[in-house]
C-alpha cells in the first residue's frame, strides 16, 4: 500500500439485509475507524483489551497515541525510543532511499545501515507531524445555525469555523497549527492540533528482496513473507524546537514511546491499531458506489497501468532513470491493483446491490411516518436525480477528469492551458511565460508523453456510443482498428515531439496569431479547443452536483442513523488520527481454500525463486537452515507476516498494530485482495490486515542486518526479550 496500505467501508445499520454473500449490518465485528475520544464508548475489555481505554488516549495527555505520528508522505509511522527512534514501512521510506540512491549506489536494492548515529542519513522531504489535541467540535461550528439554509447557513459555518479556528489558533503553544475539517459532508466538524518536526533522516533499511520481497505479484496478496520496515529517526535544534537538517540537530525526545513485545502472537488474539488512515466513503448513496464499480475504478487501474508500463520501458535502457521512477512506479503499481480489485470486488459482493436493498428499506421507514417524510422525504429522491443526471456520461467523464494529465502531459497540458486561457500577452507577460515554460519543460520524457497520449486516445475511442467525445471522432472516427490506432499514433506524436515541444512554440500561442495555415498545427489546437469545452460542460455538471451534494448527502447519513438507533457513529476516514480493533484470525479465500493467518521464514525461501522479485537473501536462507533465529525464533522459524481483522486503508500504513496490553506486536503494512473495496464496505469475512511481525522486524535487524545497536534502544518485553542472540 503506498499507499500500499496510502489504499474502504460500510454504514453501521441496524437491519441485516442479506444479498449474495455481504450484508450491511448494524456494525459488522471489528468494523470502524475511531476517532480517539470515541475510544472510551467502544466495548473493548469486553473484547479482550487488557489495560484500560484511557491507556490508549487521554485527553489530558499520556496515552500510547502519543507516541503514534503521521509521515508528511502519507504513511502512519510510531516512535520507539526515549530518542526519537521511529518504525515505519519500508515503502513509507522508500522515497528517502531512492533520493540518495545513485546509479552506482541503490540504497533500495541493497538497502542502508550504519554503525552510529552519526552515520544516519537525511530523509530528504520528510517530516513528521504529532497530533497533540483532537477535539470533536461540531456543536461549537453548528451553534445557532438551526433555522438556518442555503447559503446563509454556509455563510454562518463558515464564520463559526474561522473564529473558532482563530481563537484556538492563538492559545496553542508555540509551533502548533490549529486546524478544523469537515467531515462526512457537515455531520462531523474536529478540530486538530498538531506539531511538525521537520528533521528526519534514515536509521535501518533492509534491502529491497526482504523490504519489497514479493514485489506487485504479492502485493494485496496472502499470503505474503514481506519485510515492510524502516527505522527513522526525528532531530530538533538543541532548544528542541523544530529544525530543518543540521549537524547541530540533537535527537528528539518524544512524551510517549511504544514498547515492543516479542512474546509472539496466537490465533484469536485481541489486537488494536492506532493510525492515519487516509480516505474511506463509507456512508455513500448507492449511485455513488455505482460509479466508482462501472466508471472510476476500472479506468484508474487501466490508466495507472499505462503510467508505469510507460516508466518502466524507459527506464529498462537507463540506470539513473530507473533508480528515479522506481517510486513513482512502486506507487502506481500498488494503486492500480488496489482500483482494479476494488471494483472487481464492489462487483463479487454485490455491494451496490445491497446498498440499493438498504435504500429500499430506508425509503419504507421514512414514508412511514408524516414526521419522517416531511423531514427526509426528498433526500432519496433528489439524490437519485442529482446523480443519474451527473453520471450520465460517466464513462467519458472519468477520462476528460485526467486529460491532459498535469504529470506526463507537459507539451500537451501547456498547449491546452494556452488554447484555454484564450488571450494575448504583452511583450514583458510573454516572456514570464516562456521562463515558466522552460521550467516546467525541464526534466520531460517525449517518450511517456507519448505513451500516455496514445493511451488516451484509444480510452477515447473505446467509449459506448452515446458517450463519445466528439473532437476525437471528427479526427479519427471514420478509421477503425489498426488504422485507427496507427493515426492516433501519428497524432500523438505530433504533438509529444513536434513543434509545440518547444516551449517558444507554445509561448507564442500567447501571442498575435499568425496568418500561415498548418494542418497538424490546426488538429492540435482544435483537439484542445474541444477538450476545453468538454471540461467547461463537465465541471459546470460538478459544480451544480456539488452545490447539492453536501446537504443530500448529510440528510442521508443522519436518516440512515436515526433508523438504526447508531450511537457511536465513526466518520469517514481522513488522514487524521483513528482507532480500530479486531483479532488474530485467518479467513477462506474461496471454496474450499482457507488461509492461516501466520507466515514464517519457511514460507518466504519455498517462494524464492532467485529472480526478482522472489529472490531470498543467501544469508537469511542460511540462518533459517541454521535455525540461527536468536530470541525471534518460534518453533522451527520466524514468523513473518500475520493477519487480523482490524479495520484499515491507505494512510494505516506503517501503523503500529498492539497486543492487549499495549505492546508493539507488528507493524501494518497492507491488506489482502479479497477485501479491496473498502473505501466503501467492511466485510468481516473478508476483509484482513497484514503486519509485519516485529519479531522479524528486529531479527532482520539484529541479526541479518548486524544493526543491534538499533534494537538495544528499544524497550523489548516478553518471555525472550532478555535472551542474548547467538
Amino acid at each position: 500500500m503506498k499507499t500500499f496500505l496510502a489504499r474502504s467501508t460500510t454504514l453501521l445499520l441496524a437491519f441485516a439485509i442479506t444479498v449474495s454473500s455481504f450484508t450491511f449490518a448494524l456494525a459488522a465485528p471489528d468494523e470502524g475507524m475511531f476517532t480517539p475520544e470515541q475510544i472510551i464508548k467502544l466495548p473493548l475489555q469486553a473484547k479482550g483489551l487488557k489495560i484500560k481505554p484511557t491507556d490508549i488516549y487521554n485527553p489530558a495527555g499520556g496515552g500510547l497515541s502519543e507516541a503514534v505520528i503521521r509521515l508528511s508522505i502519507g504513511c502512519t509511522a510510531e516512535f520507539v525510543s526515549p530518542d526519537g527512534l521511529i518504525l515505519t514501512n519500508h515503502h513509507c521510506g522508500f522515497d528517502a532511499l531512492v533520493s540518495a540512491s545513485t546509479p552506482e549506489k541503490d540504497l533500495v536494492e541493497t538497502g542502508f545501515r550504519t554503525d552510529g548515529r552519526a552515520g544516519e542519513i537525511s530523509a530528504k522531504g520528510y517530516s513528521i507531524f504529532l497530533t497533540e489535541r483532537v477535539e470533536d467540535v461540531t456543536a461549537k461550528i453548528k451553534a445557532n445555525t438551526a433555522d438556518l439554509s442555503g447559503e446563509a447557513l454556509a455563510a454562518a459555518l463558515k464564520k463559526n469555523t474561522d473564529e473558532l479556528q482563530a481563537a484556538e489558533q492563538a492559545k496553542a503553544p508555540k509551533g502548533s497549527s490549529i486546524r478544523i475539517q469537515m467531515l462526512n459532508n457537515g455531520y462531523f466538524y474536529f478540530l486538530y492540533q498538531t506539531h511538525q518536526i521537520k528533521d528526519i533522516r534514515v536509521v535501518y533499511a533492509p534491502p529491497r528482496n526482504i523490504g519489497v520481497f514479493g514485489g506487485d505479484p504479492d502485493n494485496f496478496e496472502w499470503t505474503r513473507h514481506t519485510g515492510d520496515f524502516t527505522f527513522l529517526r526525528a532531530y530538533v535544534a538543541p532548544d528542541g524546537s523544530s529544525a530543518e537538517y543540521s549537524a547541530n540537530n540533537v535527537p528528539y525526545k518524544p512524551k510517549r514511546y511504544l514498547p515492543v513485545n516479542i512474546g509472539g502472537l496466537k490465533d484469536g488474539d485481541f489486537v488494536f491499531v492506532m493510525g492515519y488512515p487516509g480516505s474511506t466513503t463509507r456512508y455513500r448513496e448507492s449511485w455513488s458506489m455505482l460509479y466508482a464499480r462501472d466508471a472510476n475504478f476500472p479506468f484508474l487501474e487501466k490508466w495507472l497501468a499505462a503510467l508505469s508500463d510507460s516508466l518502466r520501458a524507459i527506464g529498462a535502457t537507463d540506470e539513473e532513470k530507473r533508480i528515479e521512477f522506481q517510486s513513482d512506479i512502486a506507487s502506481f503499481d500498488n494503486s492500480r491493483k488496489a482500483f482494479g480489485g476494488g471494483w472487481l470486488r464492489l462487483k463479487r459482493s454485490r455491494v451496490v446491490e445491497a446498498r440499493q436493498a438498504e435504500e429500499a428499506k430506508l425509503a419504507s421507514w421514512i414514508n412511514a411516518d408524516p414526521a419522517r417524510k416531511a423531514k427526509y422525504g426528498n433526500i432519496l429522491p433528489e439524490l437519485k436525480t442529482l446523480s443519474e443526471e451527473t453520471n450520465a456520461t460517466q464513462m467519458r467523464d472519468v477520462i476528460i477528469r485526467r486529460l491532459p494529465d498535469p504529470n506526463s502531459m507537459i507539451v500537451f497540458g501547456s498547449v491546452f492551458q494556452a488554447v484555454a486561457a484564450n488571450k494575448m500577452l504583452n511583450d514583458e507577460e510573454r516572456t514570464k511565460k516562456l521562463a515558466e515554460l522552460k521550467k516546467a519543460y525541464e526534466g520531460r520524457e517525449p517518450d511517456h508523453e507519448l505513451a500516455l497520449l496514445k493511451f488516451f486516445l484509444k480510452s477515447l475511442a473505446d467509449l459506448p456510443e452515446g458517450q463519445k467525445f466528439k473532437p476525437a471522432e471528427d479526427l479519427f472516427g471514420k478509421l477503425s482498428g489498426k488504422a485507427r490506432r496507427d493515426a492516433e499514433a501519428q497524432f500523438a506524436e505530433s504533438i509529444a515531439k513536434g513543434e509545440y515541444a518547444s516551449p517558444e512554440r507554445v509561448a507564442g500561442l500567447y501571442g498575435p496569431r499568425t496568418m500561415e495555415y498548418n494542418e497538424t498545427r490546426e488538429r492540435i489546437l482544435g483537439f484542445a479547443r474541444g477538450l476545453n469545452e468538454e471540461r467547461n460542460a463537465l465541471t459546470a455538471r460538478s459544480t451544480k452536483f456539488a452545490a447539492a451534494i453536501d446537504r443530500l448527502r448529510f440528510g442521508y447519513m443522519s436518516a440512515l442513523n436515526e433508523m438504526k438507533g447508531v450511537k457511536v457513529v465513526y466518520p469517514d476516514a481522513n488522514s487524521s488520527l483513528r482507532f480500530s480493533y479486531g483479532n488474530i484470525k485467518g479467513y477462506e479465500s474461496r471454496e474450499a481454500e482457507r488461509r492461516l493467518p501466520f507466515t514464517t521464514m519457511k514460507g518466504m525461501i519455498e517462494k524464492d525463486t532467485g529472480t526478482n522479485p522472489f529472490d531470498a537473501p543467501q544469508k537469511l536462507i542460511d540462518l533459517q537452515n541454521a535455525r540461527d533465529f536468536g530470541r525471534y525464533g518460534e518453533g522451527d522459524s520466524v514468523v513473518v507476516n500475520f493477519l487480523s481483522t482490524t479495520d484499515i486503508i491507505g494512510g494505516n500504513s506503517g501503523s503500529p498494530i498492539l497486543n492487549a496490553y499495549g505492546e508493539q506486536v507488528g507493524i501494518c503494512f497492507d491488506g489482502n485482495f479479497e477485501g479491496l473495496g473498502n473505501d466503501f464496505y467492511y466485510d468481516y469475512d473478508k476483509n484482513r490486515t497484514i503486519s509485519v511481525d516485529i519479531r522479524y522486524v528486529l531479527f532482520v535487524t539484529e541479526k541479518f542486518g548486524n544493526a543491534k545497536w538499533v534494537v538495544d534502544e528499544m524497550k523489548l518485553i516478553g518471555a525472550r526479550a532478555k535472551a542474548k542472540g547467538k
